[in-house]
């Protein structure tokens, strides 16, 4: 752990607090059609169910390559996200070479399996042709102050895949306080993450602003330090153009516009893109293109 040991984890709610409050300011209080079409290039179009299946992941794969012809004035989304068995079915599929394909992996979403497991899955998924791989850090073991094996575990992973981007999910919502999330975010950070992101959706509380800011200001430390720039992932309950303008807003303050870009910065979401091509082209709230 080259750098772990280098910064102090102690984080003060009302900073906290404060900084959101200054995150708002400065800023329209509605996205307009080039933030839109901004929104739009960072999503991770997700589909995690257990329903899910080669038909419909055909499907939005059909759905996301007409997406050009049906709407020219918006870019592609970043990448299309699902479970690793379902990666040669988007491969085959998909047909935009603009969006990646992700796949979640490593014992997702619990991460409680073995390590050997863990790095099979993540290796099969990559040969299946999966571009990125976004894992769950083991949370338990944070929890016990195995800090060593957490790190070693993502360590381990990120040199299996080499370039294949490794995205590090914390479950903010599980871990206990915003001090244990700024200690995951660096621990992940220092053993080979390229990007962090806040959760999986999965359990009761996904994606909060508190969280994602400390998160943001954990990734600025990070580079200041070592020069490298950690890409940040909110995920889980970002359904909507007002909440995706609110964490836009706060890698924006915080990190600066170096970050507004796919290869930084990431919204992991499944209804936020017919949200966003709504109001786009200001359709009513019952209009649907990925279903």
């Amino acid at each position: 752990m080259k750098y772990y040991n280098e910064f102090q984890y102690n984080v003060d709610d009302n900073t906290i607090h404060d900084l959101l409050e200054s995150c708002k300011s400065g800023y329209p209080e509605h996205p307009d059609k080039d933030t839109l079409k901004l929104i739009f290039s960072l999503i991770d179009l997700t589909s995690l169910s257990e329903r899910d299946n080669a038909e419909n992941i055909g499907r939005m794969c059909d759905q996301l390559n007409l997406l050009t012809e049906s709407y020219p004035e918006l870019p592609s989304p970043a990448a299309i996200c699902v479970y690793p068995e379902l990666v040669p079915i988007v491969r085959a599929k998909l047909s935009n070479p603009l969006v990646n394909i992700a796949s979640v992996g490593a014992g997702f979403p619990s991460s409680q399996t073995f390590m050997e497991v863990k790095l099979r899955e993540v290796e099969l998924a990559v040969e299946s042709g999966a571009d990125e791989i976004d894992i769950v850090m083991s949370v338990g073991k944070l929890q016990l102050g195995l800090f060593e094996e957490v790190f070693e575990e993502i360590k381990t992973i990120k040199e299996q895949l080499g370039p294949v981007y490794l995205k590090v999910i914390l479950e903010t919502g599980s871990l206990q306080d915003l001090t244990e999330i700024r200690r995951a975010s660096f621990l992940s950070m220092d053993a080979g993450a390229d990007f962090i992101k806040t959760s999986t959706g999965k359990t009761g509380k996904g994606a909060s602003p508190d969280a994602f800011a400390v998160m943001c200001r954990a990734i600025r430390e990070f580079y200041e330090k070592t020069g490298r720039k950690v890409g940040i992932k909110p995920a889980g309950g970002i359904s909507d153009v007002p909440a995706a303008y609110e964490y836009l807003g706060i890698v924006r303050h915080i990190l600066g516009e170096e970050w507004l870009d796919p290869e930084k910065f990431r919204i992991g979401a499944s209804r936020l893109a017919n949200n966003v091509i709504g109001k786009f082209f200001e359709k009513d709230a019952s209009f649907s293109y990925f279903n």
